[in-house]
């Protein structure tokens, strides 16, 4: 019998839900741990309390005088939660959160002491962290890193420690981290949106771009985990067949939530609200112990720090429920992966969404000014949208019928795909007064209407308008949202840039009035992005066939997808923004190709491990089982013990198949590892692993897993399908 995989389930049946008691109302609790506003004008003097909020708003410095103002402020607010530490709190380029923690207490001589933290250990700090990727960024003699202090995203507490979001730089200025990016391109959106909104409303004076994601992850008892080293090595089961029952009949979608999960999510929610963190909806998902949390939308800055932070707080709660979290795209074959949809929009100073529309004529105008440059920049850089989702887990996801594919497309619907029909057939140049009243109230005028209950039903869509947002859906469940959202704010801000110098020279050179320039420009755009718009199911042969027609790109593949990430046209873009530079956008390539490479390799080498030192044994035992009951058999029948000895004969020839099988592909996999290994160039070797490693192991695999279902239930040693997936 496998003692560990019988010992788990045996166990995890025991456990019981861990009671949580929610003492307060979650209104009275939310924030209780940020320093927010509320704070800020409780412990800072006003001069500091102005200084910060002028930073907030307007992106000013604050002075160092200031700051030490400030952080004596924050110092005496986080004692007075108990807190001994602090830590610049920042998003390296590893994907998961990173902190140095240092204690307020300081020796001042005489064995006395004090709790100190100055302006210059707020503002700065010199973390080293020299063993970050860096791409090639910093030498050995200048490795230092060094954390600036993010006044826009608010310092919180958690434990005893107070942390201090920050962006990460190198000693020579170039961004090592997530956020710095993310920064740049919001002011880049920023900027490029208030000129366009000024067409329209002169009071415009800023534009935020918001974020609501949305994170599915699955939810496995801790002990089962623990007893599969595919999970606890790579996050994914690299074998295992198929439970009988899987997701087929839906019967766990939107079901009532197991009870140990809910006081998870109970438990996790209050550790949230005192977080700041506005999580409002929780369900279960598609696939078994699969489940959704989303918050309420916030600003995307502060949106990519809730959920990195979010990430790391349900691991931490899931270990107190003696759960092990799940946020791979694709942990199990055969049921539904996890992604982290993207919800986006632009929203001004004076309180208007860009992607809503609105009650006039003009307001909707400008609705379908940001709507169809948002479309026409994702026609332009799909690619682009492509590669900042490329991950070696995204992949597995990507295509899959239940998921959106690899090619991008844009979902708008069949009422706004006739609007934009309409629009397509404005007259070139001046329009006749019957044209403009036509438009005002037939087409755009409408609009409200047309999305009144018309939001988007086609789930296999990766970048869909959803009402009033568009919702990138194929962003992977382990990312950093930074990412793709400094993507899409990059490709966007770029377009309205063009959008506007494209209308002022209508004005200025064809005597065009405001309006009209704009529906010329709007129907060429129109004209332009066809090919990105698809309303069918956007996955399988007959859509890949369609889309290599309209010249759209099917990267299915991390290596091919983040070449574009360095191709002159996407480097231009981003240095014109003075999003990245040059330096920055190739370091940046050169991490993620080497990130897929480790990967791969490190799933190969676990899979390896497994085939040969847990499955093949096991086999092998099984298949000696039936030697000596086929020895057994000829000893009491003699002559006759193949009538009776047959189907184990039988057995007996399956499992030496596979098991040669199996020992043959793992041979391959690590000649092939070996040579890849040897290739300096990283998309050649990214390419080898790719293409010549990865194939293994579905070979592998397929031999494990047919012996899973040919081996005796109590010797298999692996937790299978079944017990991980319906164990709650």
């Amino acid at each position: 019998m496998s003692t560990l995989r019988f010992h788990a389930i045996k166990k995890s049946l025991n456990k019981k839900p861990i009671k949580i008691e929610e003492a307060e109302r979650r209104s009275n609790i939310f924030c209780a741990n940020v320093f927010n506003e509320d704070k800020m004008r409780q412990y800072l003097t006003k001069e500091a309390f102005v200084s910060v909020m002028d930073a907030i708003v307007n992106g000013t410095k604050i002075d160092r005088v200031v700051a030490d103002h400030i952080s004596t402020g924050m110092k005496e607010w986080a004692i007075s939660k108990g807190v001994t530490h602090y830590t610049h709190w920042f998003q390296p380029l590893t994907g998961a959160t990173a902190e140095k923690h240092d204690a307020f207490f300081e020796p001042i001589g005489n064995g006395r002491a004090i709790e100190k933290f100055g302006g210059g250990q707020l503002v700065q700090q010199e973390p080293d962290a020299s063993s970050f990727p860096n791409g090639g960024i910093r030498n050995t003699f200048e490795a230092r890193g060094y954390t600036a202090w993010d006044p826009t995203s608010p310092a919180f507490v958690y434990g005893t420690t107070l942390c201090i979001p920050t962006v990460f730089v190198a000693y020579t200025g170039e961004a090592l981290d997530y956020k710095t990016p993310l920064l740049r391109a919001l002011q880049a959106v920023d900027n490029a949106a208030v000129e366009v909104c000024k067409y329209f409303d002169k009071n415009v004076k800023k534009v935020n771009a918001s974020l609501g994601w949305e994170q599915e992850y699955f939810l496995i008892d801790r002990g089962l985990a623990a007893s599969r080293p595919d999970i606890q090595l790579t996050g994914r089961t690299l074998l295992g067949h198929s439970s009988a029952k899987g997701q087929q009949l839906d019967d766990h979608y939107f079901g009532t939530i197991p009870k140990r999960a809910m006081q998870y999510m109970r438990d996790l929610e209050t550790e949230c609200m005192l977080l700041g963190i506005p999580v409002k909806t929780r369900h279960n998902e598609v696939a078994p112990n699969q489940f959704e949390l989303a918050p309420v939308y916030d600003e995307a800055n502060l949106a990519v720090d809730h959920n990195s932070l979010l990430m790391d707080v349900m691991d931490k709660v899931a270990q107190r429920h003696d759960f092990k979290v799940l946020f791979h795209e694709k942990p199990f074959a055969g049921v539904n992966g996890s992604g982290k949809h993207n919800n986006w929009s632009l929203s001004t100073n004076t309180g208007v969404n860009l992607l809503g529309p609105g009650k006039t004529p003009m307001s909707n105008l400008r609705f379908l000014t940001f709507f169809i440059n948002t479309i026409k920049a994702v026609h332009d850089n799909e690619e682009l949208i492509r590669a900042s989702i490329a991950s070696a887990s995204n992949d597995h996801r990507l295509g899959a019928n239940e998921a959106p594919p690899a090619i991008i497309s844009v979902f708008i619907g069949e009422q706004l795909t006739n609007v934009l029909d309409e629009l397509q057939n404005v007259t070139n140049g001046k329009l006749s007064p019957e044209e403009k009243t036509d438009l005002k109230l037939n087409v755009v005028g409408k609009i409200p209407e047309i999305l009144l209950d018309n939001t988007d039903r086609n789930r296999t869509s990766p970048f869909a308008f959803t009402g009033n947002k568009f919702e990138f859906r194929a962003v992977g469940s382990t990312a950093n949202c930074a990412n793709p959202m400094t993507v899409l704010n990059t490709i966007v801000a770029n377009q309205l840039i063009e959008f506007k110098k494209e209308v002022d020279n209508l004005i200025d050179t064809k005597g065009l009035k405001k309006d009209e320039a704009i529906f010329n420009i709007l129907r060429e755009y129109i004209k332009k992005s066809k090919n990105i718009l698809f309303e069918g199911n956007g996955y399988g042969e007959a859509w890949e066939k369609e889309a290599k027609k309209r010249g759209l790109s099917n990267h299915k593949t991390t290596p091919e997808a983040l070449k574009a990430k360095v191709s002159k046209k996407t480097i231009k873009i981003f240095e014109d923004l003075g999003v990245l530079n040059k330096v920055e956008s190739l370091s940046r390539y050169e991490i993620e190709m080497e990130e897929y490479v480790l990967h791969i390799q490190i799933e190969g080498r676990v899979l390896g491990d497994i085939a040969r030192n847990h499955v093949v044994p096991t086999a092998v035992r099984y298949q000696n089982m039936l030697i000596e009951n086929v020895k057994g058999l000829k000893e009491i029948y003699g002559r006759d013990f193949k009538k009776f000895a047959k189907q184990q004969m039988t057995l007996i020839e399956e499992i030496s198949g596979h098991i040669e099988s199996i020992n043959s592909n793992v041979t391959k996999m690590i000649n092939e590892r070996k040579t890849a290994n040897h290739i300096e160039d990283i998309d050649k070797k990214a390419d080898a692993y790719c293409n010549k490693v990865k194939p293994l192991f579905n070979e592998i695999r397929y031999h494990c897993d047919k012996l899973e279902l040919l081996v005796d239930d109590e010797l298999w040693p692996l937790t299978k399908y079944r017990e991980l997936l319906f164990t709650n």
